[in-house]
């Protein structure tokens, strides 16, 4: 598929492409822990996603930003009913950075994450496959832990730049893998650089990204740089710089600012609120969010209805529906 051509479809179809998969744990009766652990609990449950939202541009496998830092031996946070989460900090010193290895594809859950993909893509037929990915700093953050990463790269600069030259090494084999698994693209989920100020986000962030989407972008495979950090106004020139076949936004920032500083011809998407709407809202209150950001958006030729964020499990089918229902009228 030309995911180029398939993206400049999208705004004229109107069919939104919210991050969502883990909502299928209602759908399969099943716990999250048992979903981001069964590579065929999760292309069966993507699969089921796909069926109940068929105006969902796009099937979306699972946004578990813990597996790429588990794979590197970062500890794992797990609950029944939780998205796992990465806990403690597995690299505090430069010398530390330095002795950290790369890992194989075969460390952690990365590769029954990639064999999810691969078993979606052969059931999904009727839309892309597109695969979720952490973004290097992102991942540089959870070994580092969140609050030192931020403040390392002012104290510990060559620090961070060392073990983001080690997950860039990495995460360029992750999405290979998902690239010749068959899927149509990835989605990379970038949001600690978010909290960055532009100049700090262009230094660490946008060089390793930009690296990773080149070693896997084409015509047939999409890349879609996912951020939700409240920063994201500020940094757009630096973001353009990546070469994302799209860009997705949270709803910590108002996307009518946001569009209005991006170029009229790139794909925008966002940012119906995760938690406001899709877990704490309701269907009447979904139906008003998605209309007036519709109505927001209108003059806006490239923007994409979706969610601000990946859609958290214990969301609300009834609202998962009324944000479908209300994206076509």
């Amino acid at each position: 598929m030309n995911m180029q051509n398939w993206l400049a479809e999208l705004p004229k179809s109107q069919k939104p492409l919210p991050i969502l998969s883990f909502p299928a744990v209602e759908l399969l009766g099943c716990t999250v822990y048992d979903f981001t652990h069964d590579p065929k609990l999760q292309a069966q449950g993507i699969l089921e996603v796909a069926k109940k939202c068929p105006h969902a541009a796009a099937a979306v496998t699972m946004m578990d930003l813990s597996v790429e830092a588990e794979a590197f031996g970062a500890t794992v946070k797990t609950e029944i009913n939780e998205v796992p989460t990465i806990i403690g900090a597995l690299v505090t010193t430069e010398e530390e950075a330095e002795a950290l290895a790369v890992p194989p594809l075969s460390a952690g859950r990365a590769s029954l994450y990639v064999e999810a993909a691969k078993l979606a893509k052969a059931l999904v037929l009727d839309r892309p496959v597109l695969a979720g990915i952490i973004g290097p700093y992102s991942l540089a953050g959870r070994l580092m832990e969140v609050e030192e990463a931020l403040v390392n790269c002012l104290t510990e600069p060559d620090m961070v730049h060392t073990l983001l030259r080690k997950v860039t090494d990495y995460l360029i084999s992750y999405a290979k893998a998902f690239k010749e698994a068959g899927v149509d693209g990835i989605v990379m989920a970038e949001p600690l650089s978010g909290l960055l100020s532009p100049a700090l986000e262009e230094e660490f962030s946008q060089p390793y990204v930009r690296e990773i989407f080149e070693a896997v972008k084409d015509e047939n495979f999409a890349v879609i740089y996912h951020n939700c950090g409240p920063n994201t106004p500020l940094m757009t020139a630096s973001l353009l710089k990546n070469g994302a076949s799209a860009y997705h936004f949270g709803d910590a920032v108002d996307m009518v600012d946001i569009l209005s500083k991006m170029p009229s011809d790139v794909y925008v998407l966002g940012n119906v609120s995760p938690s406001g709407e899709f877990l704490g809202g309701t269907p009447e209150s979904m139906s008003r969010a998605v209309h007036a950001l519709k109505a927001k958006t209108a003059n806006f030729p490239c923007y994409i209805l979706s969610s601000g964020c990946d859609i958290p499990p214990s969301a609300k089918w009834d609202n998962i529906d009324a944000f479908f229902a209300a994206s076509q009228n």
